[in-house]
């Protein structure tokens, strides 16, 4: 089973695999606003849904938060086009 966690200090959403790191999503923040650079999934984990998983985890802290998202990691930016944030 695939476990997606949230790790604000690093600035990253990561996904595992049992303990094997599988997927990673990192942001950076300036102000009020994290802006998503990287989305990167492990090939023989790709189609599943877990980048998708990845960026919709950071948006859902950054609510939280109260931060504004935006994208310059392409995928992250399909993600936010798409979910209308």
């Amino acid at each position: 089973m695939i476990k997606i966690i949230f790790n604000d200090k690093e600035k990253k959403a990561l996904a595992f695999d049992k303990d094997n790191l599988i997927g990673c999503c990192d942001f950076i923040e300036k102000e009020n606003v994290w802006n998503i650079v990287h989305t990167e999934v492990d090939k023989n984990y790709q189609g599943q849904g877990i980048a998708k998983q990845l960026v919709l985890e950071v948006i859902s802290n950054a609510r939280i938060q109260k931060k504004k998202v935006i994208a310059d990691c392409s995928y992250a930016k399909k993600v936010l086009e798409k979910e209308k944030m």
